[in-house]
Parts: structure tokens; C-alpha cells; sequence
């Protein structure tokens, strides 16, 4: 049997960019804003211990684990209160979060790889982060971007990806979604029903247990040349 791929959906964080140095960025630059105009919170909470507070702050609040930006929110207000300084100063930390959240470093072969994607078939992001597609300037490759914030619950949630497969307009066995994450993005759109290509950008090692993807590449661009032969994929039995 066979399953002619008619849409995609695509991962983002460590997919299109790596995350680390974002992660990385946006914890100097609240450092640095904190020390200009919280410099009580900057003596509190330098980076290390910010970074403790807000794991402290998801491990309260799992009910909210799918609200990142969120939970990036509460920490911030967490840490000014306790530092003894104004918890409304939280909206302007957090623009300076939202900047550094979406200023990006694509993969080498990330944006041509998503144009040449994105020119077959409709593509929509699929990510459990905060990026925004129109800060970044890519939401013209994209059909629609549906967040774990939006949707209710993260992936490996099979509803998120089905709720995607709706919006597509496409049955599940007719979507391929890709990922770096062999649990959260492959097993979750598997269970979900929907093909799979397991982008191995060499941050995770796949686990023994797990049944293979139906597809791997390394490069989106070589996603891209597969699309281009034609993007049928044999059902596995």
C-alpha cells in the first residue's frame, strides 16, 4: 500500500535553528536588563540561578507546561518579587525575551531546503515553543503555525497533530511530519497516524525501542530532492 505525502508539518526549534545558542542569548540579555534597571533581581538571580528558578517555576505549574512564554513570564515576576523590586517591570524583561527569543541562526541548509518545500506542498509549523514566525520573517512559507499554547497541550500529544492534519484540510496518513526529537516528534506523530522523516541533526540518539521513521535525512534539502521524486512512502505493515 501505499500514501502519496500531500502536506507537511515541520518542527522549529533544533529543525530550522539550533536552540542552544537562543537559550544562551536570552538568558545574558535579561541578565544584562537586570542589571540596568533591577540590579536587586541581577544580584538575586544571576544567570545560574534564574535558570533554577524557572525549572522550579515548570515543576510547580505542569499544568502549564505548554505554555512556555508563560512560564518564562511568571519566573520573571516570581524573580522580581522576590528580589524586592516592582513585579510590573515583567512586561518590559519580557520584550526583552520576546527580541532574543526570535532572533535566529538558521541551519546552513534550513531556509532554501523550506522554500523548495514550501513550493510543493503546504507546510505548517508545529512546535511546542514560542517562535513567531512573522518576527523571525518566514510565515510566508507557512500555511499556519499551531503552538502547543494554542492547541492546549504539547507534542507528543496526538491531538496537536491531528488538530493540524484538520487544518490541512489532509488525512493524517497523508502528512509528513518532521522533527529532530525521536520521542516528541516522531513517536507522537506516529501514534497520531501521520508519516514520518526524522531530521538527525545529531542532538539526539535514537532510541533502540523505537520502530525507524519512515524517513531520514540530515538536511531539509534533502528532504526537498525526496519531495521532488515524487513523495510516496510504502505502508508499513
Amino acid at each position: 500500500m501505499i500514501a502519496p505525502i500531500r502536506a507537511i508539518t515541520l518542527d522549529l526549534d533544533d529543525t530550522l535553528w539550533p536552540f542552544a545558542p537562543i537559550g544562551e542569548r536570552i538568558e545574558t540579555a535579561l541578565q544584562a536588563w537586570f542589571q540596568t534597571h533591577s540590579p536587586r533581581t541581577a544580584e538575586r538571580f544571576p544567570i545560574a540561578e534564574m535558570r533554577a528558578l524557572r525549572e522550579r517555576v515548570m515543576a510547580e505549574l505542569p499544568e502549564l507546561s505548554h505554555d512556555l512564554g508563560l512560564l518564562r513570564r511568571l519566573t520573571i515576576e516570581r524573580a522580581l518579587r522576590e528580589s524586592g523590586d516592582d513585579p510590573e517591570l515583567a512586561s518590559a524583561a519580557y520584550g526583552i525575551f520576546f527580541r532574543e527569543r526570535n532572533q535566529v541562526d538558521f541551519f546552513a541548509d534550513a531556509l532554501y531546503g523550506l522554500r523548495r518545500i514550501a513550493a510543493q506542498v503546504p507546510v505548517a509549523a508545529l512546535t511546542n515553543g514560542n517562535a513567531d514566525l512573522t518576527a523571525i520573517g518566514i510565515s510566508q512559507h507557512f500555511q499556519f503555525e499551531l503552538t502547543a499554547r494554542e492547541y492546549g497541550a504539547p507534542k507528543p500529544n496526538a491531538g496537536i497533530f491531528l488538530e493540524a492534519c484538520q487544518r490541512l484540510g489532509t488525512p493524517p496518513e497523508q502528512v509528513l511530519h518532521v522533527g529532530d526529537d525521536p520521542r516528541v516528534d516522531i513517536a507522537g506523530a506516529a501514534h497520531a497516524g501521520l508519516r514520518t522523516c526524522w531530521i538527525d541533526r545529531g542532538l539526539h540518539v535514537w532510541p533502540e525501542a523505537q520502530p525507524a521513521a519512515d524517513l531520514r535525512v540530515t538536511t531539509l534539502t534533502e528532504l526537498a530532492d525526496w519531495l521532488e521524486t515524487g513523495a510516496i512512502l510504502k505502508k508499513v505493515a
